[in-house]
């Protein structure tokens, strides 16, 4: 079964012949039928427009077991919102109103996000889904390749055959670079294993435009194929640098909540701390039952362990990748350069 549908659905009928999209008609009459039993009654089942789940749990669950038993993609199902992120306000204005957009032309496509590691990244992947209303699938590059002849050509193949069977959905690779390093390699290496991997991932972008939202996230762009940047493979390219001082109060905030501390004691020093890092010093103080003060001394900012690569990513990242916090390109030092500038994304330019 196949429907086209935009992200959003006021009519829960709607929502529900989404949930069925890439079943066969037999397994999504088994689905319907379960749920009916399961429930009892048409109407709790979620099997009519105004049914009050909308989707019929029936149907994820039978495409999360199938999803399960391949070992290839995981479904993510958690409640993550945008209200759990503090800033990348100008990404999430982006992503927002690329899947949300109604009567246009251009497919959204999806975005490389690229920074430092804590800022976020996979966390906005997975609350981009819940805000949007589609699935997130999770894809683990890396459990592609197999030891047995032709399961390396064959998994890729499979995976994004139960990726069609979910859309429309946001598709999350994290840490792209790792599994594209050896691409440009490929042919000498692993007999073109991995060139042939990529070229199928890049033709089910191409043909999925507005199925599947792709995001990808990555640590070092200098590993990454020029051919996966370039303009027109995706809708834009994120860098996520470090929070800024709003950023984090926002962060603070979102985290003394969850762990229920007293926000009227003195917080730690927070420069170049990451959002994760803001959230384990909570999770520490509550853990341990001590002050933010005292928790800060278990944490060692990313900043320290690894400030000469972050460096590298924002002399890279400046003038050719949108800002994530705020409107235009990034530029070092907080300045944002004049949307529209000519700017180079080939990471061999570095």
């Amino acid at each position: 079964m196949s429907r086209a549908t935009s992200p959003d659905k006021p009519d829960s009928l709607e929502r529900i012949l989404d949930a069925a999209a890439g079943m066969t008609r037999a397994k999504a009459e088994n689905a319907f039928a379960l749920s009916l039993v399961r429930d009892g009654d048409r109407r709790e089942a979620g099997l009519t427009p105004d049914g009050p789940r909308g989707t019929p749990e029936a149907l994820w669950g039978m495409k999360m077991a199938d999803l399960k038993k391949s070992g290839l993609l995981e479904m993510h199902r958690g409640c993550e919102t945008f209200a759990d992120l503090g800033g990348l306000d100008n990404l999430k204005r982006f992503c927002l109103q690329a899947l949300r957009s109604p009567g246009r032309r251009a497919m959204p496509r999806g975005v490389l996000l690229l920074g430092v590691p804590g800022t976020g990244k996979s966390r906005f992947a997975k609350a981009l889904g819940n805000q949007v209303g589609r699935p997130t699938i999770l894809r683990d590059l890396g459990k592609l390749k197999g030891s047995l002849v032709g399961q390396s050509e064959e998994r890729p193949r499979q995976a994004l055959r139960l990726l069609s069977a979910t859309r429309p959905n946001i598709a999350f690779a994290d840490e792209i670079e790792k599994s594209l390093a050896a691409v440009q390699g490929s042919g000498v290496t692993d007999s073109g294993v991995s060139a042939g991997q990529f070229g199928a991932l890049l033709s089910h972008m191409s043909d999925n435009a507005g199925d599947s939202f792709f995001i990808f996230t990555a640590n070092d762009i200098s590993k990454l194929p020029p051919e996966f940047t370039r303009a027109g493979r995706l809708n834009a390219i994120f860098f996520i640098d470090l929070p800024g001082t709003t950023e984090r109060e926002r962060i603070w905030q979102i985290h003394l909540r969850r762990f229920a501390i007293d926000a009227d004691q003195r917080l730690p020093g927070d420069r170049d701390w990451t959002g994760a890092e803001i959230e384990s010093c909570c999770e520490t103080a509550d853990l341990l039952g001590i002050s933010l003060l005292e928790a800060a001394q278990y944490i060692v900012p990313v900043a320290v362990t690894a400030g000469e690569s972050i460096e590298r990513l924002r002399k890279w990242a400046a003038g050719r990748c949108l800002a994530a916090d705020q409107h235009g390109l990034y530029t070092r030092g907080g300045a944002v350069a004049r949307p529209g500038h000519n700017v180079n994304r080939d990471p061999s330019a570095n």
